[in-house]
């Protein structure tokens, strides 16, 4: 079985997709960024999909899965890399990706997550090193 790599950047989990998803690869690849996620700490996590020619309903589910699995994490999700072509399926499809936010390409992604990041401390209060969060919204 193959496997789909994840490369840990900075505070992010990049997932390139070279392959194509099986449901035992989709199930492995879930499992093993999830388990990447609460190992590292990441607070983002970047799907790269250019690879991919074509995307079915399979796969759409797949990238919402993740993203909902990175959510309970605490890890936002951006899929990068979408050819017009499968972007035009995905619509015609009727799937809306809820949950998961995209960006043309992977420097784009990483602003995306970093603003993300920077836009929730926004909202909390910290006085002390070692303070716990208090919610200022």
């Amino acid at each position: 079985m193959e496997r789909v790599p994840v490369l840990k950047i900075g505070d992010i989990l990049l997932v390139s997709i070279q392959v194509d998803m099986s449901d035992q690869t989709a199930v492995q690849l879930q499992e093993d960024l999830a388990e990447r996620i609460v190992a590292t700490g990441c607070h983002g996590v970047i799907i790269d999909i250019t690879a991919l020619d074509i995307v079915d309903s399979f796969v759409g589910r797949m990238l919402s899965t993740i993203a909902s699995i990175s959510k309970v994490l605490d890890a936002e999700t951006v899929v990068v890399g979408m050819r017009p072509a499968v972007a035009i399926t995905l619509v015609e499809l009727g799937l809306s990706l809820n949950g998961i936010r995209t960006a043309l390409n992977v420097e784009r992604g990483m602003e995306l997550i970093a603003a993300t990041r920077d836009d929730h401390y926004d909202h909390y209060d910290l006085d002390e090193p070692g303070d716990q969060p208090t919610d200022t919204r």
